[in-house]
């Protein structure tokens, strides 16, 4: 079980785009992809331009605990047998992104 997973809402905690809170759109390996976070623009033909989102590496961002409104680490633990992510900061369970 990732720590980071999609549809979490995290935090970026180095880099350009410093204290960024956004969703995440995608995670491959030990990249992430925020939504309007790190926006490259890519050359499609030779006159053609797309915006699209770059990755960040995991370790540069941290899952955003909005209840403490502030970054937590994440620890996997159980509940009723099954395994669970927790924030570290207030304990609480994160709920499954639908």
């Amino acid at each position: 079980m990732k720590k980071i997973q999609t549809g979490d809402t995290v935090i970026v905690t180095a880099g350009k785009h410093k204290w960024a809170i956004a969703p995440v759109i995608r995670v491959e390996e030990e990249r992430v992809y925020l939504q309007g976070v790190n926006i490259v623009k890519k050359a499609v033909k030779k006159q053609w331009f797309v915006e699209k989102e770059a990755s960040l590496h995991v370790s540069n961002v941290s899952a955003y605990d909005a209840a403490a409104k502030k970054a937590s680490r994440v620890k996997i633990g159980e509940e009723k047998w099954k395994k669970v992510r927790i924030y570290v900061t207030s304990g609480k369970v994160i709920k499954k992104a639908a």
